[in-house]
């Protein structure tokens, strides 16, 4: 299958759109799915055999979604570090999902600050594009 999708860290976690579920879990062998969708009822990949959690976080949300979006970064570094493989997403792998990804990294040590992890989510997945509410969210966990 095709990949749209793109690993973020060590080949055991992944991030990319609703649409690219089916072929992270095919491909990849994914155990655990971050549903980061507030619209979702369910998994985006109905013949899925991994744990669906979902953390219903809104794309264009006015208020910060701080908690939620600490509650999808403690799934993703949980399951990474239970080691299983786990994948991230949103509808289209940009706003809500950039902003995980900057966390996972910001989470798991491997970059120093806010600035970089955008920049290191980025340079991995071109699409990214954390929106200010989002940033300020990352903000009030990391600062």
């Amino acid at each position: 299958m095709e990949k749209h999708y793109h690993s973020l860290h060590e080949n055991r976690i992944f991030m990319g759109g609703a649409k690219d579920v089916e072929a992270m879990e095919k491909n990849e062998g994914i155990d655990v799915i971050v549903d980061l969708r507030e619209e979702s009822t369910g998994c985006a990949y109905p013949d899925s055999k991994a744990k669906w959690v979902r953390v219903p976080l809104g794309d264009n949300s006015t208020e910060s979604e701080h908690l939620l979006f600490k509650q999808a970064i403690d799934e993703v570094v949980n399951a990474y570090n239970a080691g299983q493989k786990v994948a991230f997403h949103c509808g289209g792998g940009k706003g809500r999902t950039g902003t995980v990804a900057a966390g996972t990294l910001l989470a798991l040590g491997i970059v120093k600050d806010l600035d970089e992890a955008e920049a290191t989510a980025k340079t991995i997945r071109s699409v990214i594009d954390i929106k200010p509410t989002q940033k300020n969210a990352l903000n009030m966990l990391f600062s």
